[in-house]
């Protein structure tokens, strides 16, 4: 065996490796005394035995198991437990837990006012383009237009209801066929889901819970979309939905009843009034092709007026009481005053919630409702529970009246980890059917001239999210919106700005592009769309057969390293958006880059420094280094240590040693 290396610092301890020296050192026997062995059989022997051997593979790291992203995080509770506080402490402990959900409620209250602010600003902006979308009802014919258009108008107008209400007042007016109409309904659906991804966008900060919060918001998205995917063609082809409607509509009589029931707003309009009212039959008469409606405002000046029957004299009464009513500013001015002061509020909003509910939700609390909520029932009727939860999402969207509100309310609990995905996906598609039962309600309370077709788009509406449930729900295999948003999730939380870019393209650029490929004509519409889905359809099968049997492909076709790394990658497109933004980032002024740097090259910093790289995040400096390996206890020694990392050459190892 090779002797120990003669470093001063680097001497064993094998006291550590043996057991009954008893303080004894055992040397190598000299060769002199080899020869006299023999006479000295009667001398004592020290009896030496050694520990166990323990193989060299452990002075490697093995890397740990890296924990699922998605698992709901451990909400602990590091405050002082209920039995060991004092009366004192018990009687302020219960005054703090009241004046957290009094903070809670009226955060909570502002939140839903902030919505309802941002839906009147985006109709202030975008109001009147929607209603010139709504004016050309020739186009109105091409399902895809119609589709697109309905996505559009209620992106702009930030509410399903107003582009529903729209349609009916067309439908009604002999302008629309419930036929036409129906696609306009199903891209409403798509439309009003950007709310709620809006909100996700507010969470931003944390990686781990903008994962989960993003991943919740666009589950939303991708049931509408997919759900549209399949049912447009099926209704285009057999016209199912006019046609168990319109069987449903004569079948019974129904009588104009009474308004339908307006819960959420009774509480929120005494305030939303204050800060502005809008006059949105305005929209409805630009949509309807009135010359006049164009130069009207849609901030209402007048509440009260007087109109004799006919209609010859109108007298103004009663102004309204908001803050931007002698303004006499535009609707786009207005719009965006409203716009940037909603999403400042909905943002302040939303961070104090996710404060309080995260100092709320703690230990038994959060495990008691973490439980109830996600928790599936016993094992035969386990199943039942996801139906379960689309019935509570239904009857708390009736109860709102608000699709948007229920979906951006459940947003950031998913995001603290009180709601998995699981659980979130059967509560949104049960808020898809409780919008539309307000709506039925609501056709049920029209005009005699608008009750038919009203109920009939309200029924088209409910039966379209009916079979959409039934194509992504009822099979577990056929959850695909829960993967696709998982997928999505994961993309964004490493590539933050992508959550941005999705937000763009598939509900401003996708719907523009097919807007004004259909104006071009159905041939150049066939023309590009034909080739980008066969290519969308190819890059799909090929990630299938690549996941499931790659065998199957050629050599080449077994992974995309044959594409270049900007087709395949986000991380050279990361890099381009970082040195995008970078410009409107706040940098350290050139006195503090040159004074820290001259500090690292004294202090022979390594590069991975955060001053050596001012502001700059350390994640992606720290990707890709190899397997830290741990030296030997035995060679308790700096150098040897170090060159044992991989940080000092070996050939300057010797020259430091002898410094020493």
């Amino acid at each position: 065996m090779a002797p120990w290396p003669e470093l001063g610092d680097a001497q064993p301890n094998p006291d550590k490796y043996l057991e009954g020296a008893a303080g004894q050192q055992p040397t190598a026997p000299d060769k002199s005394k080899e020869t006299n062995k023999t006479d000295n059989t009667e001398a004592p022997v020290t009896k030496i035995e050694l520990l166990p051997s323990y193989s060299t593979a452990t002075l490697i790291d093995e890397p740990t198991e890296v924990d699922d992203p998605w698992n709901l995080p451990t909400l602990q509770d590091s405050g002082i437990k209920w039995s060991e506080r004092d009366t004192k402490g018990k009687i302020l402990c219960f005054f703090q837990g009241i004046g957290r959900l009094i903070l809670l409620l009226g955060f909570l209250y502002f939140f839903v006012c902030s919505l309802d602010i941002l839906s009147s600003a985006f109709q202030l902006v975008g109001g009147k383009m929607a209603g010139q979308f709504f004016s050309n009802s020739s186009i109105m014919s091409n399902p895809l237009l119609g589709l697109v258009i309905g996505v559009l108008v209620t992106v702009l107008v930030q509410s399903s209801s107003t582009s529903t209400s729209i349609v009916v007042s067309m439908v009604s007016s002999s302008l629309l066929t419930v036929r036409a109409a129906i696609p306009i309904i199903m891209g409403a659906n798509i439309g009003t889901s950007i709310t709620n991804t809006i909100v996700a966008l507010m969470q931003v900060g944390d990686r781990s819970e903008f994962r989960r919060a993003f991943a919740g918001a666009t589950v939303h998205d991708f049931f509408n979309w997919l759900s549209v995917l399949v049912l447009l063609p099926v209704e285009v082809a057999t016209h199912y939905l006019e046609i168990i409607t319109q069987l449903i509509v004569e079948s019974f009589h129904f009588k104009n009843g009474e308004d339908a029931p307006d819960l959420l707003k009774v509480i929120t309009k005494p305030f939303t009034k204050l800060i502005v009212q809008l006059d949105k039959k305005v929209i409805s008469q630009i949509a309807m092709n009135d010359e006049k409606a164009k130069n009207k405002s849609l901030v209402k000046i007048w509440c009260k007026t007087f109109t004799n029957k006919n209609v010859t004299y109108k007298e103004n009464i009663a102004k309204c009481q908001h803050i931007f009513v002698n303004f006499h500013l535009p609707d786009l001015a207005v719009g965006t005053i409203l716009l940037i002061l909603s999403l400042l509020v909905l943002c302040g909003c939303l961070i104090m919630i996710v404060k309080i509910l995260g100092s709320v939700l703690k230990g038994q609390v959060a495990t008691v409702i973490k439980k109830t909520i996600n928790t599936d029932f016993p094992f035969p009727f386990a199943w039942l529970t996801g139906y379960l939860a689309i019935l509570v999402g239904a009857g708390m969207t009736f109860i709102v009246q608000s699709s948007s509100v229920f979906t951006s309310a459940l947003t950031p609990l998913i995001g603290i980890g009180v709601i998995t995905i699981e659980r979130a996906y059967p509560l949104t598609l049960g808020s898809n059917i409780g919008t539309t039962t307000t709506a039925i309600l609501a056709a049920l309370a029209s005009p005699g001239n608008a009750l038919r077709s009203s109920l009939q788009i309200a029924l088209c509406h409910f039966f379209f999210n009916i079979s959409g449930i039934l194509l992504w729900y009822p099979i577990p295999f056929t959850r695909l919106p829960i993967r696709m948003a998982k997928g999505l999730g994961n993309i964004s939380a490493k590539y933050r700005w992508f959550a941005v870019f999705y937000l763009i393209i598939f509900f401003f650029l996708i719907p523009l592009t097919v807007f004004g490929l259909s104006l071009a004509g159905w041939r150049v519409l066939v023309g590009v769309g034909v080739p980008v889905v066969f290519i969308i359809i190819l890059v799909l099968c090929l990630r299938l057969l690549q996941s499931r049997c790659p065998r199957v492909l050629p050599k080449k076709l077994q992974n995309w390293n044959f594409l270049p790394l900007w087709m395949r990658s986000l991380k050279p497109w990361d890099a381009v958006v970082s040195k995008f933004t970078g410009c409107f980032q706040m940098r350290c002024c050139c006195c503090c880059r040159v004074c820290c740097r001259a500090c690292c090259l004294l202090c022979d910093c390594p590069k991975c420094c955060r001053c050596s790289k001012c502001c700059e995040d350390l994640e992606e400096a720290q990707e890709g280094q190899d397997v830290p390996v741990k030296a030997p206890e035995t060679f308790d020694n700096i150098t040897i240590s170090r060159e044992a990392q991989g940080e000092v050459p070996a050939s300057d190892s010797k020259t430091e040693c002898t410094a020493l």
